[in-house]
């Protein structure tokens, strides 16, 4: 499976999880694909943490506005009644607890729901970011990710990177399947029919809790 068909996998089962009337925060990389996916019959709100509400999908090639750009820069559309403000009035919005699901990306993740997703081994970064206050802030955390990164495993029993927050991931989404963070560990609830179970917990280091009612993933 080639790495767009991955992403766009993922992109779409995630924006499942979003519900009507929703106020949604998506994270820089695969996180902003997940815009293009809404349902038409559900309308969530779209908040970047440049300062932004109201945000749409991606505008046509040609269509696109220099300085309508999403918190990575990229080119995005604007819905009716959307607004702009700085970045306090927006960081007042995740931590006033007003975002109702925030989705990133992330490097590691493990079985108690801690998030590693800014300090890459060997590369220099300027920070974090917004993450560690949308992860605390928001009522819901969705990890989008590739389940590897180049043969590498990233669902662990424990991050061994600097964590961004701890215990705050309620669910992960991958192009293998959907694990939900539940007290007794990671459960495995739906699976991506071109794998299985073995194949899954192959490539991840934390143990599977495999549901009653395993459901496959709508790809």
């Amino acid at each position: 499976m080639d790495k767009s068909k991955m992403k766009e996998i993922i992109a779409k089962r995630v924006a499942m999880e979003l519900e009507d009337g929703d106020v949604v925060n998506l994270g820089i990389g695969l996180p902003t694909m997940v815009a293009n996916y809404v349902p038409q019959d559900v309308e969530v709100i779209l908040q970047s943490e440049n300062g932004f509400i109201g945000m749409g999908s991606a505008p046509e090639e040609g269509n696109e506005i220099n300085n309508l750009v999403n918190v990575g820069g990229m080119p995005v559309t604007a819905l009716p009644g959307a607004a702009f403000f700085d970045s306090s009035v927006s960081f007042g919005i995740i931590r006033g607890g007003h975002v109702d699901a925030t989705v990133l990306g992330a490097l590691q993740v493990d079985e108690e729901g801690n998030l590693a997703n800014w300090m890459i081994p060997g590369k220099m970064v300027p920070g974090m970011g917004g993450a560690m206050d949308l992860v605390v802030g928001a009522k819901k955390v969705i990890v989008a990710m590739t389940h590897t990164a180049k043969g590498s495993i990233k669902i662990l029993k424990k991050c061994s990177l600097p964590l961004t927050a701890k215990s705050q991931v309620n669910l992960i989404v991958t192009e293998m399947g959907v694990m939900e963070v539940t007290k007794e560990g990671l459960v495995l609830k739906e699976i991506n029919p071109e794998f299985t179970v073995k194949d899954i917990q192959a490539v991840t280091e934390a143990k599977l809790i495999v549901a009653e009612n395993l459901k496959d993933m709508e790809i």
